[in-house]
């Protein structure tokens, strides 16, 4: 079975965003673990998860309605990194590079979705 979507720059660069978005969370205050660490994390998580799940659903139709999914995901993961920032939960030097990152990962998601 293929696994092109290990190939698109976007996938690679969305689990980049999964270790950023562990490693900024560990340092999360231990009363937010069931909270904003969790939902950061499953937001996350679930941007390389449904670009490889549409993928491999082997349909154009498919592939965009997870992308799009993915892009919910990608803005989702944007409002909780302002909430995370405004609470002074970690380096804001990590919060930059991260949503430098994410800005790119929407970029690419957004030219995927109108490509197809």
């Amino acid at each position: 079975m293929s696994k092109a979507y290990k190939d698109l720059v976007v996938w690679q660069k969305a689990m980049d965003l999964v270790i950023k978005i562990y490693k900024l969370t560990d340092n999360f205050p231990k009363s937010e673990l069931f909270g904003l660490t969790n939902q950061m994390r499953r937001s996350a998580v679930s941007i390389p998860s449904n670009i490889s799940e549409g993928k491999m659903r082997l349909s154009d139709k498919e592939f965009k309605r997870f992308l799009k999914i993915a892009y919910a995901s990608a803005s989702e993961l944007e409002t909780q990194l302002e909430i995370g920032k405004r609470l002074s939960f970690g380096n804001l030097e990590k919060y930059l590079y991260i949503e430098n990152l994410l800005v790119e990962i929407l970029k690419m998601l957004n030219k995927l979705i109108y490509s197809i």
